[in-house]
């Protein structure tokens, strides 16, 4: 068994799953993203071109291609081929397989999934080959994609959030004598109506892989439909097409209200976008219905896009306004708030309670360990934003639906009897709904239910616009936002965190960063079956296909030195 050794010319050789080198194939692939953001700076288009034909045909990136899409949520979702690699003769295979001479991709299976409004959004689910293959000519597209970018485009992008897009928010209206207009922007099936014609003149990757993809049809109930638009939504590149052709507003408005100028400031036209939902703040309304709105129009009229007539609108500040699942409105004192907004509430709590109607018979123990992640998840999203008595709230109900489950399940018991049992004081917190579980070692320990307003909450510190995670004059920045973000992560849990300090954030097998994204494991140096113990001295964080190799090849993992 071999791995490959350069980067230029893909393998011929059958390679075992295991035993490539990861460390090698990231360091690899890197360099020649690095070439590319370069190149790309630089104007030089057939050097970007080179290139990427360089990436997508050596064997690192099609290793981490292949890595990626066995990997990630959809890894056991088969497209229309019902084909799924989970096995590691599976995946060296796949490796082996993606070539572009000769390749033609399967139809998308399509699927539905419920939309807020009632409606069903589709999504085109593409078979294993075909979304390795998108992963292998992202790797080659993403460097150029955010290299070109909008400084404050923040949906769909590595190292950008929804916490960024509020942020910018803030201080755009926060500012003093500033916007006191807001254009609401959503645009109508974006990833549906794309023109193909645009993205075919105006994508800079391969144009044959790329047109084979946007005409690949999807299967509905044994029938095959053609796709004249659009980039499927369930697709590894369809937000990064999306995003590219949606860049360059932001340039247009800066065009024609340029930030050094009387009229820029006079006008404070400022946007904010998060894929295809965007704010654009303007000093009045008409600046906004008769100059900004129609520039808006005639961006998207290029791409085959409109706006939405039924959700775009103009909003005076006062009113307040919905974004990413905020509430942002201006007080009569003249400060900004930015709540969890009521729709994002209501959401959180029917979840809740169609959980625990679910679990009518489940034990105390189960019920928490299911509820735990979605008030977790729910209250790490909006503690960025003013979102105390909300969090408190949102307890409360939460509180009264367990409450009214538990009284439910012994209906002859005395209230105080149904305290006792679900119900403990622990600290200063009284009425924390307990239950048990069996740990790791076998034996049982208690769990409690989480508080959202035990969450701490801290503000956001915003990405700088220009930055880019393919540029190595960038690394340290994003290397110190890691360190931060990791540390808001493993907080509460000392242990982890040291181990994950004393690697300095790093893999010791593949040498990338760990993060709450990657996810890990904890491995024993000297394994347990062999005599290890469980100090810190003998354990170290893997990556979990890192992990696994280490135990299929027994490799030995060298500790780190902090």
């Amino acid at each position: 068994m071999t791995t490959a050794s350069t980067a230029g010319a893909p393998s011929r050789e059958r390679v075992a799953w295991h035993a490539i080198n990861w460390r090698k194939a990231h360091r690899i692939v890197q360099r020649l993203q690095a070439r590319i953001v370069k190149a790309t700076q630089e104007g030089r288009w057939n050097k970007v071109k080179a290139l990427q034909r360089l990436l997508t045909r050596s064997f690192s990136g099609k290793a981490l291609a292949v890595k990626r899409v066995t990997e990630n949520q959809g890894k056991r979702t088969p497209g229309v081929d019902g084909a799924i690699w989970n096995t590691p003769a599976k995946k060296a295979s796949a490796i082996q397989s993606l070539h572009q001479r000769g390749y033609r991709p399967l139809p998308l299976r399509r699927l539905y999934i419920a939309k807020k409004n009632g409606k069903k959004r589709p999504l085109g689910i593409p078979a294993m080959l075909d979304r390795a293959q998108q992963a292998l000519h992202l790797l080659a597209l993403d460097p150029v994609a955010e290299t070109l970018a909008d400084p404050n485009s923040y949906g769909f992008r590595k190292q950008r959030s929804a916490a960024d897009a509020i942020e910018h928010c803030h201080q755009v209206l926060s500012l003093h004598g500033g916007a006191q207009w807001i254009l609401e922007g959503d645009i109508r099936s974006c990833f549906d109506a794309i023109s193909h014609e645009w993205l075919l003149a105006h994508i800079p990757m391969d144009k044959v892989i790329l047109r084979k993809w946007l005409k690949a049809g999807f299967m509905e109930q044994a029938v095959l439909y053609p796709t004249e638009a659009g980039t499927p939504q369930g697709g590894i590149c369809s937000p990064v097409l999306a995003n590219l052709a949606l860049d360059g507003l932001e340039r247009k408005l800066r065009e024609r209200y340029p930030k050094a100028t009387a009229r820029s400031r006079k006008a404070q036209v400022n946007l904010a976008r998060f894929a295809d939902d965007f704010i654009i703040t303007g000093r009045t309304k008409a600046l906004l219905e008769q100059e900004v709105r129609p520039l808006v129009e005639q961006f998207l009229r290029e791409r085959g896009l409109e706006l939405s007539a039924e959700k775009t609108r103009i909003t005076h500040i006062e009113e307040g306004f919905d974004f990413l699942g905020q509430h942002v409105r201006k007080y009569h004192d003249g400060k900004v708030l930015i709540k969890p907004s009521r729709a994002a509430v209501a959401a959180l709590l029917t979840k809740v309670r169609t959980i625990v109607k679910a679990n009518k018979q489940a034990t105390p123990g189960y019920l928490i360990n299911i509820l735990n992640p979605v008030i977790r998840g729910w209250a790490n999203y909006h503690c960025h934003v003013a979102s105390k008595q909300t969090f408190r709230a949102v307890d409360n109900a939460i509180f009264l639906t367990l409450w009214h489950w538990a009284k439910r399940r012994h209906p002859k018991k005395a209230k105080r009897w149904v305290k006792d049992k679900y119900f403990y004081a622990i600290g200063e917190r009284t009425w924390v709904f307990c239950g048990e579980r069996t740990g790791p070692d076998g034996q049982p320990r208690q769990v409690q239910l989480r508080f959202a307003a035990r969450v701490p909450r801290e503000r956001h510190s915003k990405i700088k616009g220009a930055a880019n995670p393919y540029d190595p004059a960038w690394e340290i920045y994003f290397e110190q936002r890691t360190t931060a973000k990791m540390i808001d992560t493993l907080k509460g849990q000392r242990t982890l965190f040291q181990l994950w300090k004393e690697q300095k954030g790093n893999c010791p097998v593949c040498n990338q960063t760990i993060t709450e994204e990657t996810g890990w494991h904890e491995h024993h140096i000297i394994w347990r079956s062999h005599g290890g113990g469980n100090e810190l001295e003998n354990r170290v964080l893997l990556h979990p296909n890192c992990h696994q190799q280490v135990h299929s090849q027994r490799l030995e993992v060298v500790k780190p030195r902090p």
